[in-house]
């Protein structure tokens, strides 16, 4: 399974999404990839810690694509084992945004694609951290995938902002890829007691929008995972908030509720 976590709206929480979802889905035993497509690495530095250097990158690929090479790596010799069992990563850099242009204006928009076709064999599941705009990248991990979640954070310049993302989706999806799915809108930074996000949660809903029935709550917490470069299920397994992921991640993996309804059963 290919998600990837896009929206254009930056501090909406992908990364912090990405990762603990990937955590999750890797502790319960699936091989999992995680692949950053933002120049800033936030996942790369949340799963690796800030001071590692990965020798190969996403940057690598992509720049390997733009000349001839009679021996060009093969795709698992981008990806960099994470401490974390079952939990490997394609790490970003700086220079991502260096390559862009020229990427675009050759037309490289399908090879990431096929860099995932090539590693299907590999991982069970994949999560695309995605740069908060709609650039070579982004088109690129949409054109990928089959899935999309939405990070949404109770702002109402974040409502704004959702419909024309599900514009983007849909066109991407008639123009380059009819496989691709809005698996849901992930309510995130969401504060119960405050009257907003609750309205905006509620209008969303009426209007027939895919918000998933989880919501991710505000928490000192995270914080402390970003600072501990630690997802949530490693530095606080029982933590509210790791809970709360743990039951979208269940939410969005029908088979784990199968596993647990047959472990009940038993």
């Amino acid at each position: 399974m290919r998600r990837v976590i896009f929206n254009q709206k930056g501090g909406v929480g992908k990364s912090s999404i990405t990762c603990n979802l990937a955590a999750i889905c890797a502790k319960s035993g699936a091989k999992t990839l995680v692949i950053d497509l933002d120049p800033q690495a936030n996942s790369t530095h949340y799963l690796l810690g800030r001071g590692a250097q990965p020798e190969e990158t996403i940057t690598d690929y992509f720049a390997q694509t733009l000349s001839f090479n009679l021996t060009p790596k093969k795709p698992g010799e981008f990806v960099t084992a994470t401490p974390y069992e079952n939990l490997s990563i394609i790490a970003a850099n700086a220079e991502l945004e260096s390559i862009e242009q020229k990427l675009e204006s050759r037309h490289k928009v399908y090879k990431f694609r096929d860099l995932l076709n090539k590693l299907s064999d590999e991982f069970d599941h994949v999560f695309i951290d995605t740069a908060p705009a709609l650039n070579f990248y982004t088109m690129s991990a949409l054109i990928a995938a089959e899935r999309v979640l939405i990070p949404f954070d109770c702002d109402a310049f974040s409502r704004d902002a959702l419909y024309n993302i599900l514009y983007v989706i849909a066109e991407t999806r008639e123009d380059h890829n009819d496989g691709l799915d809005v698996e849901g809108i992930v309510v995130n930074q969401f504060q119960s007691r405050a009257k907003l996000p609750t309205q905006l949660v509620q209008e969303l809903k009426a209007e027939g929008q895919p918000v998933l029935p989880i919501y991710l709550n505000s928490s000192i917490k995270m914080r402390e995972s970003h600072q501990s470069c630690t997802p949530l299920i490693h530095l606080a397994p029982s933590h509210p908030l790791t809970q709360k992921f743990v039951e979208l991640y269940e939410h969005l993996s029908p088979e784990k509720k199968k596993d647990k309804k047959a472990e009940t059963c038993t």
